[in-house]
């Protein structure tokens, strides 16, 4: 979860660490840290809390002059944020950072402490720099070697000794890194954002391989000291994309990229009218023969598998199971050769999804991954991959990274359902063409803005709240639920609506919210009859509807009308008044919207 950067080359490192730090900040903000060589010597500076504190202590402090460093933002997992838990970890010889968990570490430290090293932190991370330590020897590259063939766990390591100044090093297992090359100078990061105002060219490290960079040149080995040609990749992204554009905080500004981001997903998936995901791999034949389809995700990722679940079972009728992927390698799945896993991941490296990746390949399943990271851990060790083209998501809280893995899931259920049978081509070409039309929709819908800011400040003094819906709609108000309580910090849970009589309804008391959802024909009139129920009981209710449904005005303390769409394509647009009254409230709260508390952006390890 911990962001990483790294660099060596002819600038002084302090200030292009920070830079980096500042795009990574959302992977964690317990505390952050640098460590520089100068004057043959290895500096450390670090801080707990914000990034902002680092910044003041350097100014105190002095800022380390040197062209060779490694900095951390922490999001902590072993030991309590503190400064002295806070990266970088090491000695006088040898000094690191790191994202990820070592599940050996005790073992580990209780051999060195056995060999007289003592350790000033709670962290995991000190004893691999303590174990490098032991094992240091004049070649940098078989002491790396060796201390990753005894730790168990997940890691990016970025690694410098003292004994070798001009250079740093790198290696990951499961943790995401990347190696960045320019002119001026060489880059380790744990994100693109992190360097890409330097340069657009990298390398993907794959798992064990060990990173040594040097000002003028890059070389890369496997485990056993052997050089491995890298292919270079680009980020076709520019540097304002990982820039917040003019706007208050990330979040909006990713609420309204959304018609773009869809467009650019759900176009290269449509061919003469009709979806095609032949280039995924995923054609006609290996789509029709697939018995059930397991959808497997966590958080938002998992909602847009719950709205995938609802279309494709109406539509290509077809089985449909999603799983949270922390339960799903836990209860011994019955998956066969004839099942297709979908796993969603927005940043590719999900260290529950992954697992269940892995699980379901064992037991043979095929699995198709969708993510929006090219070249991530999921993207690579599934059998097909759909990317989704969102560009980066830096809000912790995600908005514009759900839209497009909804967008992706009609598509799959247009095509499933036409090759199955359970529509006609008329019918599909007239879901694509609605679908096509879908980021017209979604921007009039950003438009509801003002109405939905008046909702978010009937809800800014609550201390809880419900939200209801029925089918489609349910799966809908499970993400807005989560939505708002992760960034607003109100306690708010999600309920199917027809549930409410069998005990939820007896939370309501006077004044308590209630965001109902009803943008479903056939169900509105039970819904409002829901609604109905809690209103007796002296709930607020914010109702969101679509515009022709047939309600009274009076129905609900306040009435959102989305813009006209087809019903089953609602969740689309729903999602974005949701996502708009989670975004005012947390803003009128003076929340964080973008880093909200003890949450970071990429779930990397369990």
């Amino acid at each position: 979860m911990c962001g990483i950067v790294g660099y060596v080359g002819n600038k002084q490192a302090a200030q292009i660490l920070i830079d980096g730090l500042t795009k990574l900040e959302y992977r964690g903000y317990d505390s952050a840290g640098i460590a520089v060589i100068e004057g043959g010597v290895i500096k450390v500076e670090k801080k707990q809390g914000r990034l902002e504190n680092l910044v003041e202590k350097l100014k105190q402090d002095g800022i380390p002059e040197g062209t060779v460093g490694i900095g951390h933002t922490r999001w902590a997992t072993h030991g309590e944020p503190s400064d002295i838990n806070s990266h970088p970890h090491g000695n006088k010889r040898v000094t690191i950072v790191h994202n990820g968990i070592i599940e050996n570490y005790k073992e580990i430290k209780d051999f060195l402490s056995a060999e007289g090293y003592s350790f000033d932190s709670e962290t995991d991370t000190e004893t691999v720099a303590k174990l490098l330590d032991y094992y240091i020897s004049d070649d940098p590259i078989q002491t790396i070697a060796k201390v990753i063939s005894e730790i168990k766990g997940s890691y990016s390591l970025g690694i410098m000794f003292r004994d070798f100044p001009d250079r740093i090093f790198a290696v990951r297992k499961e943790s995401p890194l990347i190696v960045g090359l320019s002119n001026e100078g060489n880059f380790i990061a744990s994100d693109v954002p992190a360097i890409i105002q330097y340069t657009r060219e990298y390398y993907l490290l794959e798992e064990n391989e060990i990173a040594e960079l040097r000002a003028d040149r890059v070389r890369v080995y496997d485990p056993h000291g052997f050089k491995v040609r890298k292919v270079r990749q680009r980020a076709d992204w520019d540097v304002d994309a990982a820039e917040k554009g003019g706007f208050e905080h990330f979040m909006l500004k990713e609420i309204h990229e959304q018609p773009q981001s869809v467009k650019m997903t759900i176009m290269p998936r449509i061919r003469d009218g009709l979806p095609d995901f032949s280039a995924e791999g995923l054609d006609e034949k290996r789509l029709k023969a697939y018995k059930n389809i397991y959808i497997i995700a966590c958080g938002t990722a998992m909602h847009a598998g719950m709205v995938g679940k609802y279309v494709i079972e109406s539509l290509a009728r077809v089985p449909v199971i999603v799983d949270i992927a922390s339960e799903f390698r836990y209860r011994e799945p019955l998956l066969t050769k004839e099942d297709l896993v979908i796993v969603i991941s927005q940043s590719g490296e999900t260290a529950d999804t992954r697992a269940a990746l892995t699980l379901s390949k064992e037991l043979g399943a095929t699995t198709l991954a969708v993510v929006n990271v090219k070249g991530s851990s999921i993207a690579r060790e599934a059998d097909m991959v759909v990317y989704t083209h969102a560009g980066p998501e830096i809000s912790v809280a995600s908005t514009k990274a759900y839209m497009v893995q909804v967008s992706v899931m009609y598509l799959l259920a247009f095509e499933l359902a036409y090759i199955k049978g359970t529509i006609d081509e008329k019918q599909c070409r007239q879901y694509i063409e609605e679908l096509l039309d879908m980021p017209r929709i979604i921007e009039e819908a950003i438009g509801l803005q003002e109405k939905c800011q008046f909702g978010a400040s009937r809800l800014v003094n609550a201390d809880s709240l419900l939200y209801i819906g029925r089918g489609l709609d349910y799966a809908l108000s499970m993400e807005g639920s989560l939505k708002l309580k992760e960034i607003s910090y109100i306690h708010s849970e999600s309920y199917a609506a027809g549930e409410l009589k069998h005990g939820t309804i007896s939370l309501i008391t006077e004044g308590m919210p209630v965001i109902a959802v009803a943008t479903q024909k056939r169900l509105v009139e039970k819904t409002v009859s829901n609604i109905k129920e809690v209103r007796s009981r002296g709930a607020m209710v914010i109702l969101i509807c679509a515009s022709e449904v047939d309600v009274e005005e009076d129905v609900a303390d306040l009435i959102i009308r989305l813009p006209a769409a087809n019903e089953l394509l609602m969740p689309m647009v729903a999602a974005v008044p949701l996502q708009l009254i989670a975004y005012y409230t947390a803003v009128l709260k003076g929340c964080d919207v973008d880093k909200p508390r003890n949450l970071a952006k990429s779930v990397t390890v369990e």
